[in-house]
C-alpha cells in the first residue's frame, strides 16, 4: 500500500489550511498514494485560540476535507479540532475518503514540558482503527507515542500500520526523543509507523512566538523492525512510502514480542 505524509506547517486561519491540504492531497494521488497523512493541528496551529475554530465532525471544515478526499480519490487523514464540554475542544484526527469515514480524539494530553493541552483539551478514551484497501490501520496523535499500550492495542486490533500525526514541541533533546520513540513504538509492536509532524515553521520561513508545541519536521517511516525506511529533514515535504503489510508477519515471527507478553494492560 502506497501513502503519502504531508510534512506542511499550518497557519492560525482554517481556510488557508484547506488550500494546502488540498494542493498535497492531489500531489499524493498522481504519486499513485491510497492515503494522505496530515499532521495534528492541520486544521490551525497550536499557539491559535481553539475554540473558537473547533467545528463538529458535520461542520463547513471537515466537509470540505471529505469533499478533498472525493475529488482526489484517496483516504485523508488530518488533524483538527472538534467542541468538547465545559468550553473545552477535542484534538481529533478525522479519517475520511474510499470506504472509511472514522475520527479518533487524543487520548494522551500534552501536559509535559510546561505545556498544558488538558487546559483547553478534553481527552478522548477510545482506540480507532480504519481499514485502507483491506490494510487495518491504527490512529494516534503526537504525546500518545510515548504511551506504548496505544500501539499494542493496534495490534491487537489487526493493525500492521499506525499512522501518527503530530505537531512536536521543539527544544533539546526533541529531535532525539522524536526518533527514538517513534522507532521504539515500532518495534515493540512489530508495526510500521507512519510518523508526520508539523514542518519546523522557521524552516518555512517563519517565526516562532510562544511555546505552543507547532512542530521539527522530521516525519518518517518506520518499518516494523525499527528501522527507519525514509525520512524528511525540517521543511516542508510529501513522503511517499510502500507499505508491505506482509513485512509485519515476517517480523512478528522473528521477534514475537506480542505472543510472548506476560503482563497486558
Amino acid at each position: 500500500m502506497r501513502i503519502a505524509l504531508s510534512q506542511i506547517t499550518t497557519g492560525p486561519d482554517p481556510a488557508r489550511n484547506l488550500a494546502v491540504l488540498r494542493e498535497q492531497a492531489h500531489r499524493a494521488a498522481e504519486a499513485g498514494a491510497r492515503a494522505v497523512v496530515f499532521p495534528e493541528a492541520a486544521m490551525a496551529c497550536f499557539g491559535t485560540r481553539l475554540g473558537p475554530v473547533a467545528e463538529p465532525l458535520d461542520g463547513p471544515w471537515a466537509t470540505e476535507v471529505r469533499r478533498i478526499a472525493e475529488e482526489a480519490g484517496l483516504v485523508v487523514v488530518a488533524g483538527m479540532f472538534t467542541p468538547a464540554a465545559d468550553g473545552k475542544v477535542t484534538n481529533t484526527l478525522l479519517a475520511t475518503g474510499p470506504g472509511v469515514e472514522a475520527a479518533y480524539d487524543k487520548i494522551h494530553l500534552y501536559d509535559a514540558f510546561g505545556f498544558a493541552e488538558s487546559d483547553t483539551v478534553a481527552a478522548g478514551s477510545e482506540v480507532v482503527t480504519i481499514d485502507v484497501d483491506g490494510v487495518r490501520v491504527g490512529l494516534a496523535t503526537c504525546y500518545d507515542v510515548r504511551f506504548p499500550e496505544l500501539f499494542r492495542a493496534h495490534a491487537d486490533a489487526g493493525a500492521v500500520l499506525t499512522l501518527l500525526p503530530a505537531s512536536w514541541g521543539a527544544g533539546p533533546g526533541k529531535r532525539d526523543q522524536w526518533e527514538l520513540l517513534t522507532r521504539a513504538r515500532a518495534l515493540d509492536a512489530t508495526l510500521w509507523v507512519a510518523a508526520v509532524g508539523q514542518a519546523d515553521p522557521v524552516a518555512s520561513g517563519g517565526t516562532v512566538t510562544s511555546k505552543a508545541p507547532t512542530g521539527i519536521g522530521h516525519s518518517a517511516v518506520v518499518g516494523p523492525d525499527g528501522t527507519v525506511r525514509q525520512r524528511l529533514d525540517a521543511g516542508p515535504g510529501l513522503l511517499v512510502a510502500d507499505i508491505d503489510p506482509d513485512e509485519v508477519a515476517a517480523v512478528r515471527r522473528a521477534i514475537p514480542v506480542l505472543a510472548n507478553r506476560r503482563l497486558r494492560a
